[in-house]
């Protein structure tokens, strides 16, 4: 007989078990510990040997998200996959991809190519990064960035900064003394 809200909130372990398993049906089951936690867990047999998949703390994850989430695994096991490795590697996937996020690999990037460079110079570009760039595309993932973004980011940089690098450059280049003369200012 499925679970209630009530009978899930109501559930506890008896003091002389370490856990019990409350079942809801097709697999799924709610383990209660000695010490209060209560876990939405999911046994099945995938390859000859049967595995469980957690599927939430409750009351975090509701009844109905954990049947949702049981439905959603037993479809993935009717297609002939494992659901948990399913997981562990989305997990994986996900931690490479904040590990490789866009900001890390540009500092990297400019840690390295900074090397012959004068540091004004690598100074400048770097806070051109965290000015424009980084705000932009710093925490997403190198390998969703696509070309077209980063052409669409280029054209909204250039387009103010080429006015007002020439308007505050051309003033300091007249102030120089050592190419006041240049005929090329005027």
């Amino acid at each position: 007989m499925p679970l209630t809200k009530l009978e899930c909130d109501r559930a506890a372990c008896p003091p002389d078990r370490q856990n019990v398993r409350l079942a809801d049906g097709r697999g799924m089951y709610l383990e209660v510990t000695a010490t209060g936690g209560k876990y939405w867990r999911l046994k099945y047999r995938h390859g000859g040997k049967e595995k469980r998949l957690a599927a939430g703390v409750y009351p975090d994850v509701s009844l109905a998200q954990a049947r949702d989430a049981r439905d959603t695994a037993r479809k993935v096991l009717a297609a002939g996959d494992d659901p948990a490795q399913l997981k562990r590697d989305a997990k994986l996937t996900k931690a490479i991809d904040d590990a490789n996020n866009f900001e890390k690999v540009a500092r990297q990037w400019w840690a390295h190519w900074r090397g012959p460079k004068s540091p004004r110079h690598a100074d400048d570009v770097l806070r051109r990064l965290e000015a424009d760039v980084f705000p932009e595309l710093g925490g997403r993932p190198v390998a969703s960035v696509t070309a077209p973004q980063l052409l669409a980011l280029a054209k909204k940089i250039e387009a103010p900064r080429r006015c007002g690098y020439c308007q505050t450059g051309t003033p300091n280049l007249r102030a120089n003394p050592a190419i006041r003369g240049g005929a090329w200012l005027d």
